[in-house]
């Protein structure tokens, strides 16, 4: 079992190990650069633990590299280790009962998000210059959101998922973090296996006002940041304005088998958007069973108790339901494509409020949960790329925006990423000396 991490790498490595670049040319696009890896990809010689210690004991060493790890090997950067995750990557906080909650260099008295919690912390801390996590049900976006740092889950299906442990194959996808705008360009550019071209500006900028009108960080933290920055660089006409709820509603027909399941307090929540989450995690739920329920009823791992409740609720799971799902993923990918455009982009917050404080009672953890997925539903649902931006902080704790575009618009995202940054972090700090 691979030794824990010390309090000086911010808790944040399973194990620690050089894997150099495949190719020593100085002109390679992430020459120089260190990267950390999510413990579910496989690295030929390890054993891939899966965040959980019987994981790893019942399992023998990897006996090939993950493609999506050679593509940045390949690129001239070198890789330092394994980092820590939720068990069995069902979780979005972040905290492991086996070899200890990462600590958010952001917020040390805050969860780091999950499930890639030890990537997000190695970039955070500045321990690397960017790491490989995965995002299935939002395990990119939230720790991005939470560490105060940049957070990109790729269209579905774009980048390789071979060589990395499955959790729900309609919905996995291999992510990455950065601190920096560029950095994260070059590394998607390597894994989309993309020639970077020149930028191409957004033609429109939703701004759905129902989820916003959720979020717990206000409106002059976000919103009007991002707008803000838009009309600057791109000119005010691009800015429209939307209500999301009722669009999904009156235009996904699919969702009403789940509508009552998933509408929850309106005080809180969007119906049609909590109808499109439980359809995801039912469909998600379902697979993780097909993947793994053999090996949970056989070992009956010890989980952490929240864990736990998740992964047997999957193993119960019936088929009940799952054609539905498939039939909301066709219709909602199809109706958000027709909203967003080419070259549009969708404004989301990345989660609803600031990280929760470390053990936070599990009902509490819960509630926020749901709320979340309404919004992190979204883009698993339809396939589409998203990013996770930050904001600067507020009441010292970290702020975010999320930008969503088109399945296989992922370079077009990227580039718009590069273009608004700075001015994003200008306008946070104008904002935030403004509130103080």
């Amino acid at each position: 079992m691979a030794a824990m991490a010390k309090s000086s790498d911010f808790g944040a490595f399973m194990e620690k190990f050089t894997l150099h670049p495949t190719s020593s040319s100085d002109q390679l696009p992430l020459s120089g650069l260190t990267f950390a890896i999510k413990d579910i990809f496989d690295v030929n010689g390890y054993v891939t633990g899966f965040g959980n210690p019987d994981w790893a004991r019942t399992h023998q060493a990897a006996t090939s590299t993950a493609p999506a790890v050679l593509s940045v090997l390949g690129a001239g950067a070198t890789c330092v280790g394994k980092t820590v995750m939720d068990e069995m990557a069902y979780g979005i906080f972040g905290e492991n009962k086996h070899y200890g909650t990462p600590r958010n260099p952001c917020a040390p008295d805050r969860v780091p998000g999950g499930s890639s919690s030890g990537s997000a912390v190695a970039v955070a801390a500045k321990l690397v210059d960017f790491s490989l996590g995965t995002d299935t049900g939002a395990s990119v976006r939230v720790p991005g959101s939470y560490c105060g740092i940049l957070g990109f889950r790729p269209s579905h299906d774009v980048v390789s998922t071979a060589g990395v442990i499955p959790m729900s194959q309609s919905f996995d996808t291999v992510g990455w973090f950065a601190r920096d705008p560029s950095i994260l360009s070059r590394v998607g550019h390597v894994l989309l296996h993309l020639p970077i071209a020149d930028p191409i500006k957004p033609i429109q900028v939703i701004i759905p006002e129902d989820c916003f009108s959720l979020s717990g960080i206000p409106s002059n933290r976000t919103t009007e940041v991002l707008i803000k920055s838009v009309k600057k660089l791109f000119g005010d006409h691009i800015v429209k304005h939307v209500d999301l709820g009722d669009y999904v509603k009156d235009k996904v027909p699919s969702l009403q088998k789940f509508m009552n399941v998933g509408d929850g307090d309106p005080q809180y929540n969007i119906a049609s958007l909590a109808a499109l989450s439980s359809a995801m995690r039912l469909l998600q739920r379902y697979e993780f069973k097909n993947n793994h329920a053999e090996w949970i009823t056989r070992v009956n791992p010890d989980l952490g108790p929240e864990i736990s409740k998740r992964v047997w609720e999957a193993v119960r799971t019936t088929g009940e339901n799952i054609d539905t799902c498939h039939s909301v993923k066709i219709e909602f990918r199809a109706v958000l494509s027709a909203l967003i455009g080419d070259s549009g982009i969708l404004a989301l917050p990345t989660i609803p409020g600031a990280p929760p404080k470390l053990l936070t009672d599990p009902t509490t953890l819960e509630d926020f949960g749901v709320q979340a997925y309404s919004f992190l539903s979204i883009a698993g649902v339809s396939g589409f790329c998203q990013v996770s931006i930050p904001l600067g902080m507020h009441n010292n704790l970290p702020v975010s925006i999320s930008l969503l575009a088109r399945h296989g618009s992922d370079s077009f995202l990227l580039n718009v990423v590069e273009t608004l940054y700075d001015t994003l972090q200008q306008e946070s700090e104008i904002a935030e000396k403004m509130i103080n």
